[in-house]
């Protein structure tokens, strides 16, 4: 293999590696951002149960 192509390809394995570097830090932050829009999805979930709860009582009064 010629010097120029070994330096092509050396070229683009780095490049690769790098962006699936950066592809795993995106998913790191995503998976992070995932798991608090949850809990926040379970939080108002949980609210408004209450708030209907408290309706149906008010209701049943």
């Amino acid at each position: 293999m010629s010097q120029e192509l070994f330096n092509q390809l050396e070229q683009k394995v780095t490049a690769t590696v790098e962006a699936l570097e950066l592809a795993r830090l995106e998913n790191e932050e995503l998976r992070d951002e995932n798991r608090t829009l949850k809990q926040e999805h379970e939080e108002w979930e949980r609210r408004l149960n209450g708030l209907l709860q408290k309706f149906d009582e008010a209701a049943e009064s």
